[in-house]
């Protein structure tokens, strides 16, 4: 099965991200990308998108940029990710931009990026930095 196959076989089954309604977009080598329309179910009081749909976007691009890297027959977990929120989150969706920094046997290290996409225009909305595992294949739903 090839990198892409297996990332979206497991995307498929997040149950987090089909409840936000994020899909995947680019998948290749070590880079992700999830874009996350909006839609009331995902924003604020002040209708922003809001940080914890925000956070969920990146964590999965980042797991899965990593995931892209790893050998099959393994898994990955976050061990830790840290976020900024630049600016309000507001646009027709949300693309979250997951690119591993350095791979590694156990621990790869990826960048976070979170843009705001209106027509054509891109605006930088948050941005992160995450510490993955590689473990032992897991049973996944």
């Amino acid at each position: 099965m090839s990198e892409q196959e297996r990332v979206r076989a497991s995307f498929d089954r997040q149950g987090l991200m089909a409840h936000l309604g994020a899909r995947l977009g680019h998948v290749g080598p070590g880079v992700v990308h999830i874009l996350l329309p909006a839609r009331p179910e995902v924003t604020q009081q002040h209708g922003y998108f809001h940080a914890g749909a925000t956070s969920a976007i990146a964590d999965s691009a980042g797991g899965y940029a990593a995931y892209t890297l790893f050998p099959e027959g393994t898994s990955v977990l976050t061990v830790e990710f840290k976020i900024n929120l630049l600016a309000p989150a507001v646009g027709e969706h949300l693309e979250a931009v997951g690119t591993v920094l350095k791979p590694g046997r156990t621990l790869t290290v990826c960048r976070l990026d979170v843009f705001a996409v209106q027509g054509e225009q891109r605006t930088l909305v948050a941005a992160g930095q995450q510490t993955l595992i590689q473990v032992a294949a897991r049973p996944e739903r």
